[in-house]
């Protein structure tokens, strides 16, 4: 796993391809008061980049126009707490979007296991740790071991996200070119699983049909 840790903002001249995984950490669980410490970011050639913002004022203009790329898709897990995130602290809305655990409700109903730790099990047969989960991301210096953990958090996305679309496509749930992706005003103030639980994302789950469509937010070819 190669892994770079930038202070502030993205360096020049990188190149994530069509689509890029991306996780945040932030100080806990309320996007409106705990502030956004380190955003991941991974392209399909595995290679991580890790931005750390010290507390005050955030000015990330390369990182805020990759997130604002429309020829980029942006696959997150739990994607309403990251946007949330993002959106309070850089002040732009990532898009377009694909989001694994609403991909994972929409086609693996045989369940209601749909965390991260899950889909990495289930369908690319890798265990992950979260022993980092809950450590002190605002630290003047991060440790290994949570820079490895920051990492797994998105390293595996592009290939969970291989393996749910093969299964949204073969259940006739997806459509390649699907619609704007509209999330409701609450996705700013919503808090993660941990509060409350799945209630948080029912306003983001579709009904099995027509309305899939609005989820999956494609980039024009």
């Amino acid at each position: 796993m190669s892994i770079e840790l930038h202070e502030g903002d993205l360096p020049a001249g990188l190149d994530f391809g069509a689509s890029i995984a991306i996780d945040t950490e932030t100080m806990g669980l309320n996007p409106m008061r705990d502030r956004l410490c380190l955003v991941q970011l991974c392209g399909a050639d595995g290679h991580v980049h890790l931005v750390r913002f010290a507390r005050g004022p955030y000015a990330a203009p390369r990182l805020g126009a990759l997130l604002g790329e429309p020829k980029v898709l942006k696959i997150f897990h739990f994607a309403r707490f990251d946007l949330a995130a993002i959106s309070h602290n850089l002040g732009v809305m990532p898009g377009p979007v694909y989001c694994t655990k609403i991909a994972s409700r929409l086609v693996r109903t045989f369940t209601d296991r749909h965390g991260l730790k899950d889909l990495a099990r289930d369908l690319i047969g890798v265990e992950l740790s979260k022993e980092q989960q809950s450590s002190d991301w605002g630290a003047a210096e991060l440790s290994p071991a949570q820079m490895k953990y920051a990492a797994a958090d998105v390293i595996h996305l592009h290939a969970i996200r291989q393996r749910l679309d093969a299964m949204l496509a073969r259940e006739g749930r997806f459509w390649p070119r699907a619609g704007p992706v509209r999330l409701p005003s609450r996705a700013r103030t919503a808090r993660p699983h941990g509060l409350g639980g799945d209630r948080h994302l029912r306003p983001l789950t579709p009904r099995i049909g027509r309305r899939a469509s609005t989820i999956f937010n494609r980039p024009s070819a």
